[in-house]
């Protein structure tokens, strides 16, 4: 045994931190976290501090878009860097001049039933990594939709993609932003649906479906549950606290009775 390794009382719950990255059972040295734990909160919160003020790599998400087979279409909102983008967060929910101009532009005579928008947010590595990955596993699940082309937002709000959509003329816009980093989470990726997106819209008109990511909620389970809304929202006709997301239901439903 190493030399004041029995100095650390091993917390009850520690067999539990297999099942989940949150900061539990961490164990106590008497009135004090063990070193090790103090050492990982540092490097953890460090991790978050570096991926609120990371930049979008715009360049090679466009890319990878394209090779993916998809339109695409970068738009900056009218905060001119990160500092600005972080202290007046209502520049992040409006387009620059030139780009609000570029996507009227844009808008053709068959208007899309869904624009797809990958923003930096609060985590633009959640962005990077995960939003083509969702839309890869959404896509299929789309099949006879109109899909407009994929937006890559920098220094976005969500409330950016209401006026995208509407400029786009889209009947729902989708906005997969990277959320505020956590402790255990530095990209967790967000995802906000809003049916007839316009300028002016509120939290409530929106739908959200968070975490997602391999340690959090999977690619196909989030397109599953993003499918559901957005057909959802076409039959209803809305989106907001008014629409549910039954997708969890629907699939225990066709597991008790066997069907695919």
């Amino acid at each position: 045994m190493k030399p004041g390794l029995d100095l650390i009382i091993a917390d009850p719950w520690q067999d539990l931190r297999r099942f989940t990255r949150a900061r539990i059972a961490l164990g106590r040295t008497g009135d004090s976290l063990p070193t090790q734990a103090v050492l990982e909160f540092g490097l953890a919160h460090a991790r978050a501090r570096d991926a609120v003020h990371a930049t979008l790599p715009r360049d090679a998400i466009v890319a990878a878009v394209r090779k993916a087979g998809y339109e695409t279409v970068a738009v900056h909102s009218a905060a001119a860097d990160r500092p600005q983008y972080l202290h007046r967060p209502d520049l992040g929910r409006r387009l620059n001049a030139e780009d609000h101009a570029r996507l009227i532009r844009l808008t053709g005579a068959s208007r899309p039933d869904v624009v797809l928008v990958i923003a930096d947010g609060l985590s633009a590595q959640a962005a990077a990594r995960h939003a083509l990955p969702l839309i890869i596993e959404l896509a299929p699940r789309l099949e006879g939709w109109k899909i407009g082309p994929i937006v890559v937002a920098e220094q976005s709000r969500v409330a950016l993609g209401d006026e995208i959509g509407e400029l786009l003329g889209a009947e729902q816009v989708v906005m997969l932003i990277g959320e505020r980093p956590g402790l255990s989470s530095p990209d967790s990726l967000g995802i906000y649906l809003t049916y007839r997106p316009r300028v002016g819209r509120s939290d409530a008109e929106r739908n959200c479906i968070s975490n997602v990511r391999p340690e959090g909620l999977r690619y196909d389970a989030a397109a599953r549950k993003l499918h559901g809304l957005l057909t959802g929202a076409r039959l209803l006709k809305l989106s907001g606290i008014q629409l549910k997301d039954e997708s969890d239901t629907a699939l225990s439903f066709r597991s008790i009775h066997g069907e695919p």
